[in-house]
């Protein structure tokens, strides 16, 4: 699927978190979400991401934000994930990743040579009715919450 863009309508999702319950976009509705899509729970990269999110959440609730990370993960490597970093936010398992192909957040990539399919790692930022306020494919780990903090006017 192509790239989603400002003002386009955020694709509705409903998969398992990591205790097991079924969480739906839907459900945030009234409510910004920052969402974004991590390739996998544990590694150095998924886990500074992660983290920051964890340690902005007092900032994105003061301006109204959830936070919702998405991995191709089971629900049990989730768990472990949430409970080892002391996470605390929904973590998503879309192991068929057909979420992350409706986002754009799947696709080729890259590592030594090698070409493989695999999560483009992306966050974006929704708004109360479930639109795009900024989408950002190929993002850092480090520059996930600095940047949607930014696009929020902090």
């Amino acid at each position: 699927m192509a790239q989603l863009e400002e003002g386009d309508r955020a694709p509705d999702f409903a998969l398992k978190d990591q205790n097991g319950e079924t969480v739906k976009l839907s459900d945030y509705a009234g409510k910004k979400v920052l969402v974004y899509f991590y390739p996998k729970a544990g590694t150095p990269g998924c886990t500074k991401q992660a983290c920051a999110v964890r340690d902005a959440r007092a900032d994105l609730s003061g301006l109204g934000v959830e936070a919702v990370g998405i991995s191709p993960d089971p629900g049990g490597k989730l768990q472990q994930f949430d409970s080892k970093n002391s996470l605390g936010f929904t973590l998503l398992s879309d192991e068929d990743h057909a979420v992350a192909e409706q986002w754009g957040a799947w696709g080729e990539k890259s590592m030594f040579g090698k070409k493989y399919e695999g999560v483009i790692r992306s966050a974006f930022l929704v708004d109360e009715e479930g639109a795009i306020i900024k989408a950002f494919y190929k993002i850092s780990p480090r520059k996930t919450v600095p940047s949607a903090l930014t696009a929020l006017g902090r």
